[in-house]
């Protein structure tokens, strides 16, 4: 129930201080709130991973073209003197022009090899254009389709030319020659990468950008006219794949600073922490560092590959500094391609970044082709700052007294900045700045563990997080790491790649590369390793086993299977659930691992799980064992006895309280039934046979048909509410998306039994249904054939058959999956309707002469016309049913019911003999109709298509529990958080709940002289059969047959009214508010033994089905009508016998349910599982339930006018602790009272109310109150009861018998008389009394006047 901001501020609301919430509501479990319930059964969506390198590339040849002409100035530039003259750190005039020349060229060499010391390196020192275009040619071709690097310096030539040319020389230095960057390209070819060091250098870039662009026209003209000139000539190569770093803009000279290398820009891209220390000294601030000097620079110790030593550290520092400020300012894809595709492009872009910063401050701006957002401001240029500063202080007396080297805080500081991050937690903001640098940090062995725990907690934010960690790089970082054997590492890299495989599982295949598995198949094997470590190990390893054959193999030699199998009965949960799915996966399609399942017995041990009080273990375990016997390999004797005994043992789960184990149960036994296909085809035609010879009456029609008939000439009833976003709920088509199609067609109830067998197919949409099967299937078997079969299978007629002996384990299987086809949770009988109908369809197919099976096609003559529809084969059942026009609920518009149309394409058959697809039977088929008549639409699977089930037939379990581990583990849980509005709003509920208490206390406490003032009265869509109001607002939730509407009995409003769901010839015998103190869900307990449980009623948002299951399994439909009450003429008396009763424990969390059966039996909501069945030993049904958890009572009123006392805690034989005989007839209600000592009050037909005190063998106290006693009520706190009697009026008794108030009549509209009362409730704190009657009005009566 969601609050108006605007009512939680209202003065209504608003509550003296001294109001406190009642502590026990806090303490009250909440029934039906876990996870599956509240989310639907599937994966998360899988986020697009961008994160792997498409193409790693690598630069493999590099050309350095040198155009220097030591000692001859270009014309065109004048410079400065003194000028900057160093070139690769050497001054050019120091030697002979010819062995500078020499020396600059190898030294540059040198510098490159220190980035990348593979690659191939040629020198051309002012070369010719010929000079050039073969040495680029050549490694082109040496290149082949890798990156080559081509380094142009042009400080001995004159600047580049508008029409895109750079200069070089002629052979004997006479001339400076132009050569075209258009050539330059064709030569080079992509990839490559362009390096300008000259003045004006970015009108190359410019040039070179508008070459590229008419290259591709050039390739587009080619394309589209193979006449063309162009398309003769050899296609010039793209350029799309090339990068470019100048020095400095199109207008702009190079720094002649005497105190720069005039070489500025290389000696960024290529001696970057030479370059920026020599910086750092020039500036004013370096005065800060005293005894600093250019010379002391040059003898910084250590090598910049060791990290422990200064200059080392620089580099690192210099690394990880350069890295952060790329990942925070470009674009992610931008980021990916220069800095993490090629190690010498990420270098030299790092590098790039260092010139930006220090060109600048000289008036000079690098430019790069694809270019760069600006980064010379960004904040971590400061934090590199101080890092050369710490360094550089310690130099002079390192250097001079040899003391030892400080280690920069810079890695730590970051860490805790990053820290401070993580703690500050607010959703929705930029990403940690700090990220790149956890990720160098993982190098260091004095960090590693901090920054693993650190990036742990981060990847616990979501998969937004993982995404972001992979797409900076870190991967292989985590990979190498498994190779460590460090104990301590190991529960923050489990939890690391936990999180990893949660959101990316394709990293399955990298683990196994590099045997990772192995790391997690020792944690797994490690009992002293926590469990939750242990469960996150064996999740990774059930990633890895995941339809990937080389990871069930590679876990297969690393004996996963058994170390899984110590650990069934781990008393953690969750390790249980994922042990067996990884259980599951790993000898799922892969029969080594299913014989080694064999020899260790895995099946019988996975059997324990079946009765885990978890339901998501047990979900586990029968997924296991489903694909256990849904391996395709070549059956033995031996493996076929071990499947019979499996299918066996999930049979026992037919009623299982939890949907999610039933519809894994539906997998795992259609696992079965591909495999053993013939046999199930021979059971299924048995079963059609049979059920087209059994006729059934339905239950329905054995009702007499002169019973009280409903008023029928009712004004329009409005539409039913859609639930769901189905459409009209009770319109034919989409009934069954709900449920079943039982109730598609609004019978006439008063109709002849040919009318009504659910034998006969109904022409509505006979079970098909857009909850579980997304291409809406047609079916074969409509719901009511099923139905039937499921009621016919229980007859002891079917063992007398000839043919399969009816007890093999294919019949018993096949009656399991009948039962399933049933259930009152739609999503499991959609699954188990496919996987019979799959079976029916081929069992029909293969039995029918006459169709000619080709084996290039299915042909078959043009259709007839749909009149002559019987001609072929023998229909099952007669006509199909006539839509009544009377019935209770007519008035609800009904689409008409669908007409074949007169005409259809011809069947064309599809190619390559497949047999024809579900879809192409039209939904109103009988059984034995001539098979499809149009063709499939989806030609998306030619080879032979299993129709409705594939053996791929799944339940999204895995993915969806894989979920959590995507999801924050660390993170308090929002009902948690006290400012959560989670806690908000219960916090709010409860206080309201504390007002209703108390006002309603103060009124009781002062006693009710009379309760007979009309609150409420409202003209119910259905006749009422059960009312409950809810205990705390003002919603009261009235059933009829099949649905529930709900009124806001202050406003006098209806909220919502929608439908149950229930089979067409069960109706609503009980309701109970479950969580009525906080989230509200409402159960509902139809007589065929089925609960359901529904949310999101009585406010703006859908209903929604939030669980069902079979409550009472042998409440066979046939069985009812047995126990009739005589005395009574009601609507209800027509089905006769109690229905299903329930009572409802919130403090335990404990559902009684009974019935029309011989037990009492006790659910547990939080298992979902039954906990005990006490037999009542008494040969009629149970008629109403009340139970103490204080005393572990269970009161019980019998059919035959007993009333038993039960205690849970003894065992089946001795729990009948009391039985009283007093009535003579049937008991209407046994109430139990609450207090220590209370008494127990039951009422019978007769009208005689008896009060038993638990202890004594007689009744204390006898009052006679009306006689034909309908409905009775006692209000749990003001100690009232209320009578309905047939004869038409409601009489209000106070505890020592007195009438208080005596209603026969409605207010108001002429004062009509009151109907035959089929229910009434009372509030369980107010003094109201809820009435409903036959002539479908619902009315609430209170206490005087408004007195509330």
């Amino acid at each position: 129930m969601k609050m108006d901001p605007e009512l939680l501020n209202s003065p209504a609301v608003g509550l003296a201080e001294e109001e406190e919430a009642d502590m026990d509501d806090w303490k009250l479990p909440l029934a039906f709130m876990k996870k599956r319930h509240s989310e639907k059964i599937e994966g998360s969506k899988a986020l697009a991973q961008s994160w792997r390198m498409k193409d790693r590339m690598k630069t493999v040849s590099v050309a350095l073209v040198l155009c220097l002409n030591v000692g001859v100035d270009p014309p065109d530039v004048v410079k400065t003197s003194p000028c900057a003259r160093l070139e690769c750190w050497i001054d050019p005039l120091s030697m002979s022009p010819q062995k500078a020349l020499e020396t600059i060229g190898a030294n540059l060499q040198k510098q490159y090899e220190n980035w990348q010391p593979r690659a191939r390196y040629k020198q051309s020192l002012d070369p010719t254009v010929d000079e050039v275009k073969k040495l680029c040619t050549s490694l082109r071709r040496n290149a082949k389709e890798e990156r080559v690097l081509f380094h142009y310096n042009g400080h001995g030539v004159p600047r580049p030319t508008v029409n895109g040319e750079i200069w070089v020389f002629n052979k004997n230095y006479t001339q400076y020659i132009p050569l075209s960057i258009y050539d330059l390209q064709t030569w080079m070819g992509s990839p490559s990468i362009f390096v300008y060091d000259c003045s004006n250098a970015g009108i190359i870039v410019k040039s070179f950008k508008q070459f590229a662009l008419q290259r591709e026209q050039e390739l587009e003209v080619a394309a589209i006219n193979p006449s063309h000139p162009l398309a003769q000539m050899p296609l010039p190569p793209s350029m799309k794949n090339c990068i470019q770093l100048a020095a400095c803009e199109a207008s702009e000279l190079l720094p002649m600073n005497p105190d720069l290398p005039a070489d500025l820009f290389t000696s960024c891209l290529t001696t970057p922490i030479k370059i920026a220390l020599r910086w750092f000294c020039m500036q004013k601030s370096a005065k800060l560092v005293p005894g600093v000097t250019l010379d002391l620079i040059e003898k910084i110790p250590g090598r910049l590959n060791d990290r422990r030593t200064p200059l080392g550290e620089l580099n690192w520092i210099f690394t990880a500094i350069t890295d952060t400020i790329a990942w925070n300012v470009l674009p992610r894809d931008l980021f990916q391609k220069l800095f993490r595709q090629d190690l010498l492009v990420a270098s030299l872009f790092r590098n790039f970044l260092l010139a930006e910063r220090i060109m600048r401050s000289y008036n000079c701006t690098p430019v790069s082709s694809p270019r760069l957002p600006p980064t010379y401001m960004h904040a971590m240029w400061q934090a590199w700052d101080l890092a050369v500063d710490i360094c550089l202080s310690q130099l002079p007396t390192i250097i001079e007294e040899g003391t030892a080297f400080r280690h920069s805080p810079f890695f730590a500081e970051q860490l805790t900045a990053f820290e401070v991050w993580l703690t500050m937690g607010v959703e929705n903001r930029n990403p940690p700045e700090q990220l790149p640098i956890v990720l160098q940090v993982l190098l260091s062995q004095v960090h590693r563990l901090r920054a693993l725990a650190l990036l742990g907690r981060f990847l616990d934010l979501g998969p937004w997080a993982v995404s972001l960690a992979l797409s900076v790089g870190i991967f292989p970082y985590v990979l190498k790491l498994l190779q460590s054997s460090a104990r301590e590492l190991r529960p923050l890299l489990v939890f690391i790649w936990a999180k990893i495989l949660a959101v990316d599982s394709s990293c399955q295949a990298d683990l196994v590369k590099d045997n990772g598995h192995k790391y997690f198949l020792s944690v797994l094997a490690d009992s002293y390793m926590p469990p939750e470590h242990r469960t996150m190990a064996v999740f990774i390893l059930a990633v890895i086993v995941n339809s990937y054959t080389t990871g069930q193999e590679a876990c297969l030699q690393g004996n996963l299977i058994a170390n899984c199998l110590e650990q069934l009965s781990d008393p953690h949960p969750l390790l249980r659930q994922w042990v067996a799915i990884c259980l599951g996966r790993i000898w799922q399609n892969f029969d080594p691992a299913r014989w080694c399942g064999v020899r260790d017995s895995a099946h019988e041990k996975l059997y324990t799980l079946l009765s885990d009080p978890i339901p998501e273990v047990r979900c586990a375990a029968v997924f296991a064992l489903g694909t256990f016997v849904g391996n395709s390999a070549e059956r033995t004797d031996h493996s076929t006895t071990i499947d019979h005994n499996v299918a066996m043992m999930l049979a026992q789960l037919i009623n299982d309280g939890s949907p999610v184990v039933r519809k894994e149960l539906v997998v795992a036994l259609s696992h079965l039934v591909v495999q053993y296909e013939s046999n199930f085809c021979t059971v299924a035609l048995q079963f059609i046979e049979e059920e087209k010879n059994y006729s059934v009456l339905s239950p329905a029609n054995t009702s007499e048909t002169g019973n009280l008939t409903p008023v029928r000439d009712s004004p329009a009833i409005p539409r039913l509410r859609s639930v769901n976003s189905y459409t009209n709920i009770r319109a034919v088509t989409t009934a069954r998306n709900l449920n079943k199609s039982l109730q598609n067609l609004n019978l006439n109830e008063e109709g002849g039994p040919a009318a009504f067998s659910p034998g006969n197919l109904s022409t509505s949409s006979s079970a098909s249904s857009t909850l579980g099967s997304p291409d809406n299937d047609e079916y074969i078997l409509s719901f009511e054939t099923i139905d039937k079969m499921r009621r016919v299978s229980s007859y002891s007629s079917l063992n007398s058959l000839i043919g399969v002996s009816f007890n093999s384990v294919y019949t018993q299987i096949w009656r399991v999956l009948l039962h399933l086809a049933a259930d009152p949770f739609p999503e499991v009988s959609d699954l188990a309707m496919r996987v019979l109908n799959s079976i029916a369809y081929k069992a029909t197919m293969n039995a029918r002469p006459q169709r000619i099976l080709d084996s290039s096609s299915l042909t078959q003559s043009a259709p007839p016309s749909p009149t002559s529809k019987g001609t072929l084969i023998p229909q099952a059942g007669g006509s199909p049913p006539i839509p009544s026009s009377s019935s209770l609920t007519n008035e609800v518009p009904k689409p008409p019911v669908r007409e074949q149309p007169a005409t259809r394409p011809p069947y064309t058959p599809t190619q390559g003999g497949q047999a024809p697809h579900s879809h192409q039977f039209p939904r109103t088929r009988k059984m034995f109709d001539k098979g499809p008549e149009q063709a499939a639409e989806d030609g998306d699977d030619p080879g032979g298509h299993r129709n409705y089930i594939s053996p791929a037939l799944q339940t999204g379990l895995c993915d969806w529990s894989a979920k959590y581990f995507a999801q924050p583990v660390m993170k308090i849980p929002e009902e948690h958080d006290l400012e959560s509005q989670v806690r908000m709003e219960r916090q709010w509920r409860f206080l309201r709940n504390t007002r209703v208490r108390k006002q309603s206390r103060s009124i009781t406490q002062r006693g009710v002289s009379r309760l007979d003032d009309q609150i409420f009265i409202n003209r119910n869509p259905g006749v009422p059969s059960v009312v409950k109001f809810h205990p705390f607002n003002t919603c009261i939730a009235v059933a009829d047959k099949d649905s529930i509407c709900f009124w806001d009995w202050e406003k006098g409003e209806r909220l919502d009214y929608f439908y149950n769901g229930n089979p067409r010839y069960t109706r609503i015998t009980a309701m109970e508010y479950l969580n009525g103190h906080d989230c509200s869900l409402l159960l509902t307990a139809t007589d065929d033994g089925a609960l359901r449980i529904w949310k999101n009623f009585a406010d703006q948002k859908n209903p929604e089905m939030v669980t069902a299951w079979q409550g009472l399994s042998d409440m066979l439909p046939t069985t009812r009508g047995l126990a009739r009450r005589v005395s009574i003429y009601l609507d209800r008396s027509k089905q006769g016998g109690a229905g299903m009763v329930v009572d409802w424990e919130q403090e335990t969390g404990l559902l009684m349910t009974s019935g029309d059966v011989r037990v009492i039996r006790i659910w547990d909501t939080d298992r979902e599982t039954k906990v005990q069945d006490i037999p009542t030993g008494a040969d009629s049904c149970v008629t109403s339930l009340s139970t103490d958890s204080q005393r572990s009572l269970i009161v019980a009123g019998l059919g035959d006018g007993s009333v038993r006392v039960f205690d849970r805690r003894m065992g089946p034989s001795e729990c009948r602790v009391m039985t009283y005989r007093e009535h003579g007839a049937w008991v209407v209600k046994a109430h139990l009272q609450k207090e220590t000592d209370g008494h127990i009050i039951s009422v019978s037909v007769n009208g005689d109310v008896r009060f038993f005190e638990a202890r004594a063998p007689d009744s204390v106290n006898v009052l006679q109150t009306v006689k034909g006693l309908t409905a009775l009520d006692i209000h749990p706190q003001a100690n009232l009861f209320a009578c309905g009697s047939m004869n038409q009026f409601i009489a209000v008794y106070n505890a020592n018998g007195d009438v208080i108030s005596n209603i026969k009549y409605y207010d108001g509209f002429m004062g009509q008389r009151i109907g035959a009362i089929s229910c009434l409730a009372f509030h369980p704190y107010w003094p109201h009394l809820a009435v409903g009657s036959n002539d479908y009005y619902m009315s609430i009566y209170s206490a005087e006047k408004r007195l509330r």
